[in-house]
C-alpha cells in the first residue's frame, strides 16, 4: 500500500514537469538612480514554492551556482564591484559533500555600474542559473535595463517586466519596498544554534591554546603577580579578571577592520571556499606553523614590537594590565598563531561576514582567557595544575600534525578551483593516512623529534591519544576504496572528485578490460556511455539495441542519488549494461563549442558551451527541461514510452525500464 501511495505522489510532482516546459522563476528588472552616472541594475525573481535557486557563492563541486554577463562594458560603462545578493541559506549537502548557498520564494541581484558613455541608453545583461526541486533545471535570463535621464529621474527607480527575455516597456514608480517575508533570514532557532556552536568550538580552541609551552607556564605566574600585589585580595582578583576581558577584547579588536570595510570583506567572507589564491596561502601558513610544531624553527613577532608593549605595561594601573594582555599574545604568537588560523580560515569559509568571525574571535579569546580568570577566583586550584614538562611539547607536536591535516583541505579547495584533479579524493584520504599513523607512532614514542624529551615509558593519557589516533588512521583506510567516511565528509573532496567511480585499489571490473566504442567511456557503476548524441545513435543502431538518453548535469543532487541508489539495483544495472545503449547529456558542462557550432536560437539565447547545446536540445525535442531526465527511443529516434524524471522507486523505474525495452522493435 506505501509503495502505491508513493507512486502515485510521485506521479503527480512530475506530471506537469514531463508535460511541458518548466519555468519556476518569474524575472522582473529595474533601474535605480544612485548618482548623476551611477545606477543600480537590479534582477528580481520571484521563485515558485518548494524550488530554490542557487547563490553565485555557491562552493565549487556543490550545485551550479548563479553566473552574470554584462555585455559590451569595454568603453560604455564599468561594473562596481560584484554583484550583491539577497542573504541566502545555507544548508549541508550529503551528496556533494559541500555547504549549498540558495534563495526560496524570492531573490535579488544588483550590479552598480557607472556610465562612461553618456550617450549609452541601455545595457544587456544575462543570468545562468540552476533551480532545483525534485528535478534540477539549467536556465537563463536576458535583461535589457533601458538606462533613465540621471538628471530628471535621480531620486526615481525604473521598473521593467522582464519575465520574457525581449520586453522593453518601463514605467517610472517609487524605489520599491523591500517585501517583509523575504529568503534571506533562515530560521533563528538554527540561526542561532549555529552560531553558538561557533561560539563553543572557538572557545575550546582557546582553551587547547592555552595548553602549549609559551602559555601554559604564565598561567601560574601571572595570577600569582596580581594575588601578591599590595593592597586587598579583592583588588588582586580585579585585576586578574581585566587581565582575562582584555585578551578578549584584543581578539575581537582583530576583527575591527573587516566590520569597517564590511562591504568588501564580505565578497572574501563569501567567495574564500573557492578563491585559489586565498586557500594556497592558508596551506602555506598552515603547513609553516606546521613545521614550526614540530620544532624545526620558532616563529616569533619582531622583538621590537614586544619589547614596546612590555614597557607600556609597566605603567601600571588598568593600561598597564592592558598591555600585558597584548605582550603575552605577541610573545606567545608561534604557539597560538595557529590556532588563531584556524579560526580565520574556518569563519572565512561561512557565509556570516565580519559578524561570524568576531563571534568566532570572541569565542576564542574567551577559551584563552578563562584559565587566567578562573585560577585568580579560585586560587586554591593553583596548586593542583600539572607541572610544565615534556608532555606540553608533546601536545604542540599533536597541534603539529593536526594542523599539517588540515592545511591540505586548502590545498584540495584550490585544487577543485583550479580543476587541475592532482588531488583527487584516494590520495586526500592517503596524505590524511600517512599524517595521523606519524602521529600515532609519535605518541608510542616510535618517533622523536628535536625538542623531545627522553622517555622511560608512555603515560596513560599519551596512550589512550596514541589508541584514539590509530582507530581513526584504521577508519580512513576503506575511504580509499570508495567509503563515503560520514565522520569527515566536510573535509576530502567528494566522492565525484576521485581517480575512478570505484575508489582507490578496486578490483578491474570485467568492464574495464573490454575494449571501448570510439566515443564511449565507462561511467558510474562501469556502465559504458556515450557523452554525444550522434554517437550513440549511430552505435545504437550498429548494435541494433534502444538508446536510452540520460539528461543529467554533472551538478545534479537528484542525478547522483539515482545513479547510487537506483542504478546500483542489481536488475536496473543489468538492463543498463547489457539491452540498452547510454547516452549521457550533461547540460551544465561549461566547455566551449568550437565555433562552427555555436548559434542563437530564436529566442535569442546564445548556445555557445556543450551544456546550452544539450539542454536546448531538451527543450526543442522533447519540450522539458528538467534534470534528471530519462528518454528511451527506439532507431528511428522515436519515444518508446513516457519519459520520466526523478523515480526514487527502484521497482517503478524498473517497470518503466522494462516496459520501453519490450516496446523495442
Amino acid at each position: 500500500m506505501n509503495k502505491i501511495v508513493f507512486t502515485l505522489l510521485t506521479f503527480l510532482a512530475f506530471a506537469n514537469i514531463n508535460a511541458q516546459i518548466v519555468k519556476p522563476v518569474k524575472w522582473t528588472s529595474r533601474v535605480e538612480v544612485t548618482s548623476v552616472d551611477a545606477f543600480n541594475l537590479i534582477m528580481d525573481g520571484k521563485i515558485d514554492e518548494g524550488w530554490h535557486v542557487y547563490s553565485q557563492f555557491t562552493p565549487v563541486d556543490g550545485p551550479l551556482p548563479a553566473e552574470f554577463v554584462f555585455k559590451d562594458a569595454k568603453g560604455n560603462y564599468e561594473l562596481i564591484g560584484k554583484v550583491k545578493e539577497s542573504p541566502y541559506k545555507k544548508e549541508f549537502n550529503d551528496i556533494f559533500g559541500v555547504d549549498e548557498y540558495y534563495f526560496e520564494k524570492s531573490v535579488t541581484f544588483t550590479q552598480k555600474v557607472k556610465i562612461i558613455n553618456a550617450k549609452l541608453t541601455s545595457i544587456k545583461a544575462q543570468i545562468d542559473y540552476q533551480v532545483c526541486k525534485q528535478a534540477c533545471i539549467n536556465d537563463n535570463m536576458q535583461f535589457t535595463f533601458a538606462l533613465p535621464d540621471s538628471k530628471a529621474a535621480l531620486s526615481s527607480t525604473v521598473v521593467s517586466d522582464t519575465t520574457t527575455a525581449s520586453s522593453s516597456q518601463f514605467t517610472v514608480s517609487e524605489p520599491a519596498k523591500p517585501e517583509v517575508e523575504t529568503v534571506a533570514e533562515a530560521p533563528k532557532k538554527e540561526e542561532s544554534k549555529g552560531l553558538l556552536t561557533l561560539f563553543i568550538l572557538s572557545l575550546l580552541g582557546g582553551f587547547a591554546a592555552t595548553f602549549t609551552p609559551c602559555v601554559y607556564p604564565m598561567i601560574p605566574m601571572t595570577v600569582s603577580f596580581f594575588l601578591k600585589q599590595p593592597g586587598r585580595k579583592s583588588k588582586g582578583k580585579f585585576n586578574a579578571i581585566f587581565y582575562g576581558i582584555c585578551i578578549v577584547l584584543i581578539c575581537f579588536a582583530i576583527t575591527i577592520p573587516f566590520h569597517i570595510f564590511e562591504g568588501i570583506s564580505r565578497d572574501i567572507f563569501s567567495e574564500v571556499s573557492t578563491n585559489v589564491y586565498v586557500n594556497i596561502f592558508f596551506f602555506l601558513i598552515f603547513t609553516v606553523f606546521a613545521i614550526s610544531f614540530f620544532g624545526a624553527f620558532e616563529i616569533t613577532i619582531p622583538t621590537s614590537l614586544s619589547n614596546r608593549t612590555d614597557k607600556a605595561s609597566n605603567k601600571g594601573g588598568l593600561i598597564g594590565i592592558f598591555f600585558m594582555a597584548l605582550t603575552l599574545i605577541i610573545v606567545s604568537f608561534s604557539c597560538i598563531g595557529p590556532a588563531l588560523g584556524f579560526v580565520f580560515g574556518t569563519s572565512l569559509n561561512s557565509d556570516g561576514g565580519a559578524t561570524i568571525l568576531s563571534i568566532a574571535m570572541l569565542g576564542f579569546g574567551f577559551g584563552l582567557a578563562l584559565p587566567f580568570m578562573f585560577f585568580a577566583l579560585v586560587p586554591s586550584f593553583l596548586g593542583r595544575m600539572p607541572k610544565s614538562g615534556g608532555w606540553l611539547n608533546t601536545l604542540k607536536v599533536v597541534f603539529g600534525f593536526v594542523e599539517l591535516a588540515l592545511a591540505f583541505k586548502f590545498l584540495s579547495n584550490a585544487d577543485i578551483g583550479l580543476d587541475l584533479h592532482l588531488l583527487h579524493r584516494e590520495i586526500f584520504i592517503a596524505i590524511w593516512i600517512a599524517i595521523f599513523a606519524g602521529l600515532s607512532l609519535y605518541l608510542f614514542g616510535k618517533i622523536t623529534l628535536p625538542h623531545d624529551s627522553v622517555l622511560s615509558h608512555i603515560s596513560v593519557g599519551r596512550l589512550l591519544l596514541a589508541i584514539t589516533s590509530l582507530a581513526f588512521t584504521v577508519y580512513l583506510i576503506p575511504g580509499l576504496w570508495g567509503s563515503p567516511l560520514k565522520l569527515i565528509s566536510a573535509f576530502p573532496p567528494p566522492m565525484t572528485y576521485s581517480e575512478s567511480p570505484q575508489g582507490f585499489g578496486s578490483k578491474v571490473s570485467p568492464e574495464s578490460n573490454k575494449e571501448l566504442p570510439e566515443g564511449a567511456e565507462l561511467t558510474v557503476h562501469n556502465i559504458v556511455s556515450f557523452t554525444d548524441y550522434k554517437t550513440g545513435v549511430a552505435y545504437a543502431k550498429k548494435v541494433n539495441k534502444p538508446i536510452m538518453i540520460d539528461f543529467t548535469g554533472k551538478q545534479c543532487v537528484n542525478c547522483r542519488l539515482m545513479e547510487n541508489n537506483v542504478w546500483s539495483d542489481e536488475k536496473v544495472l543489468s538492463i543498463l549494461k547489457n539491452d540498452v545503449v547510454l547516452i549521457s547529456l550533461y547540460g551544465d558542462d561549461k566547455k566551449e563549442l568550437p565555433e562552427s557550432d555555436q548559434y542563437v536560437t530564436k529566442e535569442g539565447k546564445e548556445i555557445n558551451t556543450i551544456g546550452k547545446k544539450w539542454s536546448e536540445f531538451q527543450i526543442t525535442r522533447f519540450n522539458n527541461n528538467s534534470r534528471p531526465l530519462y528518454v528511451l527511443l527506439d532507431l528511428n529516434e522515436k519515444e518508446l514510452n513516457t519519459p520520466v524524471a526523478y523515480t526514487p522507486d527502484i521497482s517503478e523505474y524498473l517497470t518503466w525500464l522494462k516496459d520501453g525495452v519490450s516496446k523495442f522493435k
